[in-house]
Order: C-alpha cells, then sequence, then structure tokens
C-alpha cells in the first residue's frame, strides 16, 4: 500500500490506539507487524492480533485545526455511504475515534501508490481516465439533503500572505520559504491573478471535492482505483480537484527537465533559458495526454459544468505549481534553479489561464 517507511512510532506511547482498536473488536496491534509511512500524520499499518490488517491514522495538528479535518473525513464516510461510486473503491473505514484524531482503515494490499507509478512512468492513460471518471462522478453527485458538509472556502492560496506573512508563520519558515514568498509578494500580476482567482472562485458552482488532490492520493490495484485522504472534502469549486491533477503532471514535466526520462537520447549539457524553453516544451508534450484523458473522462460522467471551470481550473493549476515551490523549500537554504522553473511555469498559467487551457487539455465546455 505505502512503500516509504521510517520506523514505526511507539505504540506504547500511544495506547488510544490499542484502546480504539479493541474496541472496535479486532485485538490489538502485533508489534512485529507494524511500519509506519511518511506523512504529515501519524499512521501505522499491521495486523492485530485478530488477524485484522489495519491501516491507522493519528492526525496531528492544533486542536481546532484537527477537529474539522476529523469532522470532514467522516461527513465524507457518510456522504460515500449514500452515493454510488462504481469502479471507485474507497477504503473501508473500521471505525474511529473523533476525540482523539483516529481512524482505522481496512489496509490494502497489492496495491501502487500513484505517485510510484508516475516516478516509474506507468501511470497510463486508463489510470488518467479512472481518476477522471471518479472525480467527475464525485463532482456529479450532490449530497443527501440531511447531510451538512463544510462549504467553507480552503485556505489556500492565501490572498494575506502574499501582502505579508504573519510574525508566527515567518518565524516558522526556512530560508528557502521566506525566498519563495517573497518572490510571489514582489510579483503583481501574481498577486493580481490569486485575487481574480479567489473572487472567481466565490461564484462558482460548489460541489462535494476532495480539495487536496495529488497523485500520491491513488492507489491502483487489481480491485481498480482508490482514493484515499479525505480530510479536505467539503463542497468547493470543481476547478481545485481538475486544476491539482493537472498541475501535478506540469509540475512532472518541470522536474524532468533536467532528466532523460522520455528522450531518445540527451546529452548533459549546461542548460540556457532558450534550452529551458525548449525542453519544457518537450516534457510537457509527453506528460499533457493524461491531463486530455482525464479531462476526457471528466466530461463523460459530468457532462454538464459551467463555463468558466476551464480557465479557473488552469488557474488552480498554476496555483499548484507555485504551491510546490513553496512546500519544497520547507527544508531549503535556497530556491534551486529547478524550483524557479517550476515556479515560472506555474506564474504564466496563473496569469494567463485562458490562454493556458487548451494546451492544457481542457476545453468544450461552452
Amino acid at each position: 500500500m505505502v512503500t516509504k517507511q521510517v520506523m514505526p512510532i511507539d505504540l506504547d506511547t500511544v495506547p488510544e490506539v490499542d484502546q480504539l482498536l479493541v474496541n472496535l473488536g479486532v485485538g490489538t496491534m502485533v508489534r512485529e507487524t507494524v511500519k509506519s509511512p511518511i506523512g504529515r500524520n501519524d499512521a501505522w499499518t499491521g495486523v492485530t492480533t485478530g488477524g485484522r490488517k489495519v491501516f491507522v491514522k493519528r492526525l496531528k495538528g492544533q486542536e481546532a485545526e484537527t477537529g474539522r479535518r476529523m469532522r470532514r473525513l467522516l461527513d465524507f464516510e457518510r456522504y460515500a455511504a449514500d452515493s454510488d461510486f462504481t469502479d471507485t473503491w474507497l477504503p473501508q473505514l473500521v471505525g474511529s475515534d473523533e476525540s482523539n484524531r483516529i481512524v482505522v482503515f481496512e489496509r490494502i494490499d497489492d496495491a501502487i501508490n500513484g505517485a510510484t507509478l508516475m516516478v516509474d512512468e506507468t501511470f497510463s492513460l486508463e489510470h488518467a481516465r479512472q481518476v477522471g471518471a471518479a472525480i467527475g462522478r464525485l463532482h456529479a453527485t450532490p449530497p443527501s439533503p440531511e447531510l451538512k458538509l463544510d462549504d467553507t472556502t480552503p485556505a489556500f492560496p492565501p490572498v494575506h500572505f502574499l501582502e505579508g506573512l504573519p510574525l508566527s508563520v515567518f518565524q516558522g519558515c526556512s530560508a528557502g520559504e521566506i525566498e519563495a514568498w517573497r518572490l510571489l509578494q514582489n510579483d503583481p500580476e501574481v498577486i493580481t491573478a490569486v485575487k481574480r482567482l479567489r473572487e472567481a472562485e466565490e461564484t462558482a458552482p460548489r460541489v462535494p471535492s476532495h480539495c487536496d488532490l495529488r497523485v500520491d492520493q491513488f492507489l491502483i490495484g487489481d480491485d481498480g482505483l482508490f482514493i484515499t485522504d479525505w480530510e479536505e472534502f467539503r463542497l468547493a469549486d470543481p476547478a481545485r480537484d481538475v486544476g491539482a491533477f493537472a498541475g501535478e503532471w506540469i509540475f512532472r514535466s518541470v522536474l524532468d527537465l533536467v532528466t532523460n526520462r522520455g528522450d531518445e537520447a540527451f546529452v548533459d549539457t549546461e542548460f540556457t533559458h532558450e534550452l529551458v524553453l525548449q525542453r519544457g516544451v518537450e516534457k510537457m508534450r509527453r506528460l499533457l495526454p493524461l491531463v486530455g484523458a482525464f479531462w476526457e473522462a471528466y466530461r463523460e460522467v459530468r457532462p454538464d459544468v459551467d463555463p468558466g471551470l476551464e480557465v479557473r481550473a488552469t488557474a488552480f493549476a498554476g496555483w499548484h505549481l507555485l504551491d510546490r515551490l513553496i512546500a519544497g523549500a520547507l527544508s531549503s537554504a535556497r530556491l534551486s534553479a529547478i524550483q524557479r522553473a517550476a515556479a515560472g511555469v506555474g506564474r504564466a498559467a496563473l496569469v494567463n489561464p485562458e490562454k493556458f487551457a487548451i494546451t492544457l487539455g481542457f476545453g468544450g465546455t461552452r
């Protein structure tokens, strides 16, 4: 299910996990089977004394924020129970402890993470179509009237951060993050584009949305496609999910500027501005058919979309690259040339989304 692991967090220091497992009737975790996937939360996979293979996650963060994430995750479970997601698999929830922010899922074996498929260049057009159909079905399926979903607008992109970082955020930033934020804060066109996107989002239709869509949220196996990590689930602009998928592949194409992935021949050489542009176009052309396949499948299951969706999705794809720039700068003293290249591509899509929409494979919504 997960390939990246670290030494497991000692479960003896988190007795709430075993207590929940016992309450659920599956027994305690067998310690020698435990592994810890890497992520922003505490997590464990293993086998219980009752023979149940489980994935356990404890949400980390400030209490109010983890409480909201927990409620959204459980809202999604209630929403999914009322909905028909044919051909889309979801991890089976075994149980939860809302007060301690712990959830237990059935462990998914023999499935490959989408990020692994991306790096190995085995994420296929069919995989992209599966994701597109799944997200289209999600966006096309309204919640029942009894289920009141979170409809708050996600925090990012944060307009106020572009005007100045709060002191608490600034003090926790690395030198690379400060450089990344300064790059954005000194760009009036980026600030104007973000404000324009946020205004457009406010008037856009709101539909059930994942709101944290990345290739590492996909697990693909013999049973089909699983989509995981629903902590940001809410009613939101569908362009967020569409743009995030496109942004993942644009970012990958930028990372490939310095590799020979997809090249018949490549000689390592000095990267001039002209060479960066040339190779950027080549790499993007190789990967963008995946975005096109996603979009085609999305439209097949959700043909009725608002006229501005593809432009907003393109702008969100651009922001996705800028967001990855900031995230990648977390442990950096300065921005690398590739990070700056990604920022340049993201900026172009964010500032001129009408121009880039067709290039990315979007079209036909009017």
